[in-house]
């Protein structure tokens, strides 16, 4: 009965990237974090014309700014993790995480 219980319990999960979360490099995560910040910043001042009544092109160019900059986000992101999660999870024998990878960049796109 021992041996029956040993087979129903699931395998750990590899040390990849598949378990949903990353450790990134400083370098890395300053970089995005940087970005964050600054799209955070367009973002406010977008409200702040808002709440000034700035003239409603005004505003639109000040948000395709901000989306520029989240797509700029999205690329440095996805250009992270195909580099490493991907070639990882692929090495270790997970070629799935193309299917995952080939979502994603569907997302991406729309």
């Amino acid at each position: 009965m021992d041996e029956q219980v040993k087979q129903e319990q699931p395998e750990e999960a590899p040390a990849t990237c598949a378990v949903r979360h990353k450790h990134r490099e400083a370098t890395e995560y300053d970089a995005l974090i940087r970005r964050l910040n600054r799209i955070e910043g367009q973002v406010r001042g977008v409200r702040g014309m808002v709440e000034r009544e700035a003239y409603c092109t005004d505003i639109l160019t000040q948000v395709s700014a901000i989306q520029s900059a989240l797509n700029a986000f999205s690329r440095e992101l996805l250009s992270s993790h195909i580099h490493t999660c991907v070639v990882q999870d692929i090495q270790n024998g997970h070629p799935e995480v193309l299917d995952d990878l080939l979502v994603t960049i569907q997302k991406l796109m729309k």
